[in-house]
């Protein structure tokens, strides 16, 4: 029984992987998933994921409650942690060129239940992750509707009940809020739901087209605020503590476990393996590049807003607005610099939908695919492992998760399952690293076409930091999550481990 539950799947070095070449990643070695992505489409997939409702919402909360302008150094510290678990993903993702993410390379190091367990929390990551963004862009379109009304006088504005949650949680008890349907956040995932069911090749071009958007905007930004900055508001740079983690190198380091929930997403770019057409060289380019980059404008934009406001002034919703309101509200009215101004919150509101659309949009494409995985394992019903025979696409995950997604964001605001979403990323982070550790250790002869520098530090560092994160939120939240996780090991027992393929298999 203990020897079932940890069988490790099977497991070989994969040849060099090229465009039709039929390799994947399940047990029969079966043609699956179409090879079309190049390093830049999976560089701009992490970037479509990470740069999101992170920029332009978290940063002021951090900012304004625990790091003041010393929020650069916890972006710092943030991209460390998440550089140490992006290593460990390069290793397995340039190893295993498939599509399952942490659960394909858990099941391959640490036997099926945990592969269980981290595909079910990846559930967390991927759908609910999805479900929030897209309640959150509501927000920003009915954000634009209104201001589309503001400048031309005519009524663009949704009613109130068509554009809200019909439920929301307080105190631990669902209440209804007299709304109806969050009517945009159905509409903009059965939009890219559909987009997902299409293919991947049209899927992976709007996330191209759609980061362009928001980065663009984000640098015309820095470049439009720079002459603003009031380098007087970056001192003193870390503010003195002011009891707990307010402030203070706690307040920085408080910070930064705030912030690391910011690059949640980038490991949404190995679901992408097993149609990447060079997995071994692209998939460390994806991850790592795009790590890389989204660290650079976090930082950027971190010392733009707290220098061009006052960081207690940021405790806002959309502190990038925040700041361009207050810089207004220092320059003269009707002058070139306030049009200018003026009009750069205009493209500000168009980035964030940019930005939230590419986040649903990769979370939506990601959730499938991992469903398809576990479905070729035998852990999922066999429907979820169907390919559509015309786009190549795990359409039937696709419509089932599109459905939920939508049903979530349509209902709920969903904002208790944030802290879920980043407890289900840290421990897939977590397990990752140390299967990356045991892999070495195990399979050493196994060729790597990357490996992480000095794994016998960065693995038991990143798992130890992604650990230390987890347990933040799991004091308050462990109800929530044991009952996921309750849940997850019935559907498991029930159906994944009579199916498994893998203990069908003769030895």
């Amino acid at each position: 029984m203990i020897e079932n539950l940890f069988a490790t799947h099977p497991i070989k070095a994969m040849p060099h992987v090229d465009a039709g070449e039929p390799v994947e990643g399940d047990i029969g070695g079966e043609v699956t998933l179409k090879r079309v992505l190049t390093a830049k489409h999976l560089i701009m997939l992490g970037i479509g994921a990470v740069i999101g409702a992170g920029i332009f919402v978290l940063t002021g909360t951090a900012a304004a409650q625990f790091a003041g302008p010393a929020l650069t150094i916890s972006f710092i510290l943030a991209g460390v942690a998440c550089g140490l678990a992006g290593l460990c993903y390069a290793e397995f993702a340039a190893m295993l060129p498939v599509s399952g993410s942490a659960y394909s390379y858990s099941y391959a190091t640490l036997g099926e239940v945990v592969a269980w367990f981290v595909g079910w929390n990846l559930v967390l990551e991927y759908l609910f992750a999805a479900s929030t963004v897209a309640v959150g862009w509501s927000g920003y379109f009915n954000e634009l509707l209104s201001m589309l009304t503001s400048a031309t006088g005519w009524n663009f504005s949704l009613p109130a009940a068509l554009a809200a949650a019909p439920f929301t949680y307080v105190d631990h008890h669902i209440v209804a809020t007299g709304a109806f349907l969050n009517i945009p956040a159905i509409v903009i995932i059965a939009a890219i739901s559909y987009l997902c069911y299409c293919g991947i090749t049209q899927s992976a071009t709007v996330n191209a087209v759609i980061v362009a958007i928001k980065v663009i905007v984000i640098l015309l930004f820095l470049v439009v605020t720079f002459k603003f900055i009031n380098t007087d508001f970056w001192h003193p740079y870390i503010p003195p503590n002011e009891g707990g983690d307010a402030f203070g190198w706690a307040g920085v380091v408080r910070g930064a476990t705030l912030v690391f929930f910011a690059y949640i997403g980038f490991d949404a770019v190995s679901t992408a393996a097993g149609e990447a057409k060079n997995p071994q060289r692209d998939m460390p380019i994806g991850i790592l590049g795009s790590l890389a980059i989204c660290t650079i404008l976090y930082i950027a934009m971190a010392a733009a807003l707290t220098g061009l406001a006052p960081f207690r002034e940021l405790n806002t919703p959309e502190p990038v607005a925040t700041a361009l309101n207050y810089v207004l509200g220092t320059v003269a009215a009707g002058s070139t610099a306030s049009y200018v101004l003026s009009g750069m919150k205009i493209l500000v509101v168009f980035a964030a939908l940019a930005g939230l659309s590419s986040v649903v949009l990769v979370m939506l494409m990601g959730q499938p695919r991992i469903f398809y995985t576990m479905s070729n394992d035998g852990l999922m019903p066999k429907p979820f492992g169907k390919l559509h025979p015309k786009h190549r696409t795990p359409y039937v995950g696709t419509i089932i998760v599109g459905l939920i997604a939508a049903t979530l964001a349509g209902l709920f605001p969903v904002g208790v399952l944030g802290d879920l979403v980043s407890m289900g990323t840290l421990l897939a982070f977590s397990t990752v690293c140390i299967g990356v550790a045991v892999l070495r250790r195990t399979r050493p002869e196994i060729p790597r076409a990357f490996r992480v520098p000095m794994y016998w530090l960065v693995c038991p560092l990143g798992a130890a930091i992604c650990l230390f994160l987890f347990w933040q939120a799991f004091k308050t939240l462990w109800p929530l999550l044991i009952g996921w996780t309750v849940l997850g090991f019935c559907i498991y027992g029930f159906y994944g481990y009579r199916h498994s393929r893998l203990r069908r298999k003769p030895a």
